[in-house]
């Protein structure tokens, strides 16, 4: 089981991090920006369009267990919607709580996947998979939103900074991944073979190729998948198009949305602060979403307090679930294991008879 080697100087320097990222974010910044007749409107939040954005919120998650189920089902007798919801809402837990990018819950899926059955290079394959999957769709929003705010075929405006440049970045990485994708399934063997008969240099060539061509399997995997007519693999898209719905929501609870063309990319800009290093992208998230829409010119109160609520239904209220699905999870390898320990029953009789 993954561990994390938690002390109480660790702990402690943990608790008072994310206990002053929160104060200064709810309590200190209001004040600061001059916003706190604007935060006083928290009180008067809309309870029904809060109620719609926490159901948003759940469909997001089962568009995520699809999406995970969809890759790693397959062929798979184990790894059903019981277990694709434990591993992920387990997986989602420790991206939140200890490691920036989704370090932490990459790590736990993987354990999770080998201890049903798949062995390193399935696991580590499906991964790859998976995760280009999601994240092509979050290039593709960089691209279509960038150049429709940038164009004005999308309503809502934004500097070059804020819309070109994200497309370009998005475009640049779509690029990369279809040249990935387009590398033979076979070079490596055809190096191996040549490096028998040549020299030490292609020996060498041949090692350094096998990164490469797994990452183009693991591509074309992705790919493969997003053909099928398996409804689950939609949950590439849908996972961040509810998620982006939770904060729209939380817009019209505490006042009027921007357009939603700007709400997608001031989401999509900010979920970059998950790259830093902070425990579940704390602080950097909310600060990059904030910091967005107020470059497209969006209240700057109503952001902050629309940001906050959305930080609180999207990133705190799962961590208890998923705290309850890690418990679950641990028994369900439990007993993998205990399967696995079993021996197998004798047959030999019956195929004698």
């Amino acid at each position: 089981m993954p561990r994390v080697t938690v002390t109480r100087h660790r702990a402690a320097v943990f608790a008072v991090f994310v206990a002053a990222v929160v104060g200064f974010l709810y309590f200190v910044l209001p004040h600061v920006a001059g916003l706190k007749r604007t935060w006083d409107r928290i009180d008067t939040g809309n309870p029904g369009w809060l109620g719609l954005a926490v159901a948003f919120e759940i469909l997001a998650y089962t568009s995520f267990v699809a999406l995970f189920r969809s890759v790693f089902a397959r062929g798979s007798t184990r790894i059903g919607w019981r277990q694709s919801y434990q591993i992920t809402l387990a997986g989602l837990m420790a991206t939140r709580l200890f490691s920036a990018a989704g370090a932490g819950g990459v790590l736990l899926m993987s354990w999770a996947l080998r201890r049903s059955g798949m062995n390193r290079r399935g696991v580590a394959r499906g991964m790859l998979a998976f995760l280009t999957m999601l994240y092509t769709v979050y290039m593709a929003a960089f691209v279509i939103d960038g150049i429709g705010l940038r164009t004005g075929l999308f309503p809502g405006g934004g500097a070059f900074a804020i819309t070109v440049v994200p497309a370009i970045v998005g475009g640049i990485l779509i690029f990369l991944l279809v040249l990935v994708s387009l590398i033979p399934e076979d070079i490596e063997r055809r190096l191996e073979r040549q490096a028998k008969r040549s020299s030490r240099l292609r020996h060498w060539l041949a090692r350094a190729a096998s990164v490469p061509a797994f990452a183009a399997g693991a591509v074309r995997t992705a790919f493969s998948i997003a053909r099928s007519r398996d409804s689950g693999a939609l949950g590439a898209i849908t996972w961040w198009g509810f998620d982006m719905a939770v904060l729209w929501a939380s817009f019209h609870a505490f006042g009027r949305p921007p357009p939603y063309a700007v709400i997608v990319m001031a989401y999509f800009v900010g979920m970059l602060g998950n790259l830093l290093p902070l425990p579940g992208g704390v602080g950097g998230v909310d600060g990059g979403m904030i910091g967005a829409l107020i470059a497209f010119n969006v209240d700057s109160g109503l952001a902050v307090v629309a940001v906050l609520a959305y930080r609180l239904i999207a990133f705190w209220l799962p961590i208890l679930p998923g705290g309850v699905a890690y418990f679950q999870l641990r028994r369900t390898v439990h007993r993998w294991q205990g399967e696995a320990a079993r021996p197998a029953p004798d047959v030999s009789g019956a195929a004698h008879a």
